[in-house]
């Protein structure tokens, strides 16, 4: 069994159940994904398949070497796989490995918002608004003591880069299943943009 998949978030859309519940979902294409390398305990010390997704034609010497068995892609991860035995190099792995009402957790990077105040960063509520207070609106705050603690505690939520992190999903239920376009319908939202990669991690 392939403990994960890769895959790009094509959006988000809403679909109704036979019950006329509406569920929102996700729509992300699931593969279909090469086998470009094959990872053992006697060779690498575990047990492991790496995915390729994604052709592309712009590929430099040493990606050309790796892939020289294959077909050249973009995104390359690893992911844990019981029995190596059911994996070649240059197989093509589609949707089909997956099932309706299946768990998996998505991972994926969040959209980037650049430099953000502790406002829109952390959800502080700002200062008065009253009182002759002209500039402290959104104002973070005191962010210590003086004489105690006497400096700012490392971690303490302040202004900063907000956004393109790796967050993982859990538990997402799939939905439907299109096998003809490789695509996998997941109830609720997953991490990213529109077209941003996301690793599918299968639960067991």
């Amino acid at each position: 069994m392939l403990r994960g998949f890769l895959g790009k978030k094509i959006g988000m859309s809403q679909i109704f159940r036979d019950n006329g519940e509406s569920v929102p979902v996700t729509v992300i294409q699931a593969g279909p994904c090469a086998v470009t390398q094959i990872k053992s305990k006697e060779t690498d010390g575990y047990n492991a398949v790496q995915l390729g997704f994604r052709a592309t034609k712009n590929l430099n010497k040493p990606e050309r070497g790796h892939l020289k068995n294959s077909d050249p892609v973009k995104h390359l991860r690893e992911v844990k796989a019981d029995n190596l035995q059911d994996y070649s190099i240059g197989q093509q792995i589609s949707v089909d490995i997956f099932d309706v009402g299946e768990k998996i957790d998505v991972i994926g990077t969040t959209k980037g918002k650049g430099f953000a105040g502790t406002m829109k960063r952390h959800g502080f509520g700002g200062g008065p608004r009253t009182h002759g207070q002209s500039d402290r609106g959104r104002a973070p705050g005191s962010i210590g003591g003086g004489t105690t603690p006497g400096k700012v505690y490392k971690g303490l939520k302040m202004s900063g880069h907000m956004g393109n992190e790796r967050v993982t999903v859990k538990n997402l239920e799939i939905v439907q299943i299109d096998q003809d376009r490789n695509l996998l319908v997941v109830k609720g939202g997953v991490p990213g943009a529109p077209n941003g990669l996301l690793v599918i991690r299968r639960k067991g």
